[in-house]
């Protein structure tokens, strides 16, 4: 969208009732898709703070609950229709808990998604992701510095994923193997609870 029509969008009541009407029943129902439809087009358009804050921690909420069910049946997520945005939302907490210099938090967080999600190269980005937090670097500077964004575009279903980064992840793991395993064992009763 171009600043017109983004403007449009802001100023047309009948969009943003509809945008409305569409928030409020998608948090009554706990629709993912349509939560996360609704708020990437709040966000675009830079509506309601509060609005947006309530939303995203419906979706969070939603997310949460149905990870919880869904791993309570032995189950793990894969990256299809509304497992996919629940892996979406659990992913966003981590970043944003990274965002914050919360490295434990965010750490916890990937650790728990890596062991419960059914797709390899999702799996490796965590791990890549746990190394760094274990060394305290910061989201942005990570970002900055091991991501490359070249790839990224090629991996369309990780749009939402930091998968893609400027050295050989398999060399990479395997060179910090130790630590990972380190990590893990340290971790590993936020799986046991």
């Amino acid at each position: 969208m171009d600043k017109n029509e983004l403007n449009e969008a802001r100023t047309n009541p009948d969009f943003l009732n509809y945008l409305e009407e569409t928030r409020v029943k998608s948090m009554e129902e706990q629709n993912i898709s349509a939560m996360y439809e609704t708020l990437d087009s709040m966000l675009v358009l830079g509506l309601d703070e509060e609005k947006i804050n309530k939303l995203y921690e419906q979706i969070l909420k939603t997310a949460f609950e149905n990870v919880e069910k869904i791993v309570n049946e032995n189950k793990k997520l894969n990256l299809v229709d509304d497992n996919l945005l629940y892996v979406r939302a659990f992913y966003e907490h981590a970043i944003e808990k990274w965002s914050y210099d919360n490295y434990d938090g965010a750490k916890e967080l990937f650790f728990v998604l890596a062991n419960i999600i059914e797709d390899e190269l999702l799996e490796k980005g965590l791990n890549v992701l746990i190394i760094a937090l274990n060394d305290k670097i910061s989201v942005d500077e990570f970002y900055e510095t091991k991501v490359d964004f070249d790839k990224n575009s090629e991996h369309e279903q990780y749009g939402y994923f930091m998968v893609d980064f400027n050295f050989d992840t398999d060399t990479y793991l395997e060179e910090n193997k130790e630590l990972l395993t380190e990590q893990y064992s340290k971790l590993q009763h936020l799986l046991d609870a």
